[in-house]
């Protein structure tokens, strides 16, 4: 029997333990500053943040090329020659990423490409599923583990708040900016995925405190989640009062495991410092 290897990039900001636990392999997405280009996953969060407040300027983003991808699938050969590679990549109407992989695969037998349409906690959660369907059933057929995997993505629901409009605002991702109007600095944005698309769906005002559990309210009567698992995204510098509300009302709720995921460089260069997200897994 072959064994199913799951990989993804780095922008899924799965968390070490479980990408040891499930050996999801990763390969990592680039952030950009001054010219000088970073592995996202190997440079610290706090470089960003530092960068931003001596420049003014944001850095840019890369996705992983072609050349990155065959040379990660490869390895993962080396290490398992009779493997099947499912690759569940970040979301193809952010980062042309899942293409440059589509390209590299064309090198290889046994390789699945699933588009999550999803980046961060919600390609996590997509990631996570498949690999737990694969640790309850070992021996499963990987065309069967594929069509469940692809039969989640559309269920998987992102939600969250950028800590910094500056960041946002300068990263354009998000495709109806117009949509904040001329009051952008006064009012947070809801940013979700439409259609693999980033999208701000709804405004809030007020403190983070306030606006993140409006929003988790909102999530929560908008999306029938799964109670088994819900994931939360934090970027660094959440107050630490907002992360015990949040818990709060996800227990009041009935989520039986909450997991919180520390944004990586790919998000956080375009949501700041001080975001929240929720992302789940609608049954």
């Amino acid at each position: 029997m072959k064994k199913i290897i799951l990989t993804t990039e780095s922008g899924a900001d799965l968390p070490a333990d479980l990408t040891e636990r499930y050996n999801v392999q990763v390969v990592p997405m680039h952030i950009v500053m001054d010219g000088k280009d970073y592995l996202d996953g190997h440079l610290p969060v706090e470089d960003i943040y530092d960068y931003y407040a001596r420049t003014k300027k944001i850095p840019s983003t890369t996705s992983t090329n072609s050349y990155e991808y065959e040379e990660f699938f490869a390895k993962i050969r080396e290490g398992y020659p009779d493997c099947i590679i499912i690759h569940i990549g970040y979301t193809s109407k952010a980062s042309s990423s899942f293409q440059n992989a589509v390209i590299a695969a064309e090198e290889f037998e046994d390789l699945f490409l699933i588009d999550a349409l999803n980046v961060t906690g919600g390609l996590a959660a997509v990631v996570i599923y498949a690999a737990e369907q694969l640790e309850q059933e070992p021996g499963m057929e990987p065309a069967a583990l594929v069509e469940k995997i692809e039969s989640i993505v559309p269920k998987s629901r992102l939600a969250f708040i950028p800590g910094s409009l500056d960041f946002l605002r300068a990263g354009g991702r998000v495709s109806n900016m117009a949509y904040l109007g001329g009051t952008l600095l006064k009012i947070k944005p809801c940013i979700e995925l439409v259609d693999g698309k980033l999208v701000s769906t709804k405004k809030y005002r007020g403190k983070m405190s306030t606006v993140a559990e409006k929003m988790m309210q909102d999530y929560l009567n908008d999306y029938k989640i799964d109670r088994e698992q819900l994931y939360f995204i934090y970027s660094i510098g959440l107050d630490e009062q907002i992360k015990k509300r949040m818990d709060e009302i996800a227990a009041d709720a009935g989520f039986k495991n909450v997991k919180w995921i520390q944004a990586g460089g790919m998000i956080s260069t375009h949501s700041g410092a001080g975001g929240f997200g929720v992302a789940g897994l609608e049954v």
